[in-house]
C-alpha cells in the first residue's frame, strides 16, 4: 500500500489511467439520456407521434401530461433553495477547479470534468421544469386545449433533449482529449 504523507498525496490517483472512471462517464451519460426530467423517452415519442397521427387527445398524449404531473414537483426549487445550492455547489466546483487546474491533481481535474455538465444539466432541466408547468396546469385546468399544450411541451422537451445529446457528445469528447493529453503528459503516472 503507497505512503500517503498529505492530504494532497492522498487525493492525487490515476484517475484518467483507470477502466472505472471512463465506465462512470459512459454510465452516466447513458443513463441521463434514457429520460426526460424522469419521463421515460418512449412516452415523449409516443406522444409526438399520436400527435403527428392526428391523435391530439389520444391516449398517449394524456399519458405525457400525467408523466409531468408526478415528475414536475420534483423539480421545483425556491429561491432560497437555488440560491443556496448554487453557492455550494459552485464552491467546490471551483475548488476542485483550482485543486486540479492549479495544483495539477489528476483526481480534481477528472472528478470537475465528470461533474461540471452535470451541473449544467442541473440548472438546465430546472429551467425546463419552470417552463413546462405552466403549460400542465393550463391543461389541467382547461385553460389551454390538450391537443396545443403537449404539443407545446412535446416541442420543449424535444429540445432540451437534442441539447443533452450535444452536451453529452462534447462533455465526453472534451473528457476524452484531457485524459489523453494527461495520459502523453504524465506516461508513469507523475
Amino acid at each position: 500500500m503507497p505512503q500517503v504523507n498529505s492530504l494532497i498525496g492522498l487525493l492525487d490517483s490515476r484517475s484518467f489511467m483507470t477502466i472505472w472512471y471512463w465506465l462512470a462517464l459512459v454510465g452516466m451519460w447513458s443513463a441521463t439520456g434514457r429520460s426526460v426530467l424522469g419521463v421515460p423517452t418512449e412516452v415523449l415519442t409516443r406522444a409526438r407521434t399520436a400527435q403527428a397521427a392526428g391523435q391530439a387527445e389520444g391516449a398517449a398524449v394524456i399519458l405525457l401530461l400525467d408523466w409531468l404531473s408526478l415528475v414536475l414537483p420534483r423539480w421545483r426549487l425556491g429561491t432560497r433553495e437555488g440560491a443556496l445550492f448554487l453557492a455550494v455547489t459552485s464552491f467546490l466546483l471551483t475548488s476542485l477547479a483550482v485543486l486540479g487546474f492549479v495544483f495539477w491533481l489528476e483526481l480534481a481535474q477528472a472528478m470537475l470534468l465528470l461533474l461540471l455538465p452535470f451541473w449544467l444539466l442541473f440548472w438546465m432541466r430546472i429551467r425546463l421544469a419552470r417552463r413546462l408547468v405552466p403549460l400542465v396546469e393550463a391543461a389541467q385546468d382547461d385553460r389551454m386545449e390538450l391537443s396545443q399544450a403537449a404539443a407545446r411541451v412535446a416541442h420543449l422537451m424535444v429540445r432540451h433533449r437534442r441539447w443533452v445529446t450535444l452536451m453529452s457528445m462534447v462533455a465526453v469528447a472534451l473528457t476524452v482529449l484531457w485524459g489523453t493529453l494527461w495520459a502523453v503528459m504524465h506516461p508513469n503516472g507523475l
